[in-house]
């Protein structure tokens, strides 16, 4: 007869640390800096925060 392992399936939450995730000069770090600074997403915010 087979044994099945236990796999916990309960949700796990992990803290992520942007500042520390995003290095300066990779492509990651530039997309998060023109999503934040420099594109203007006012028309997304109309649209799904009422």
């Amino acid at each position: 007869m087979a044994r099945y392992k236990h796999i916990g399936t309960s949700p796990r939450f992990l803290a992520v640390d942007l500042q520390r995730q995003l290095l300066l000069g990779t492509f990651e770090h530039a997309l998060n800096h023109l999503l934040d600074h420099e594109l203007g997403l006012s028309g997304f915010d109309a649209r799904f925060l009422q």
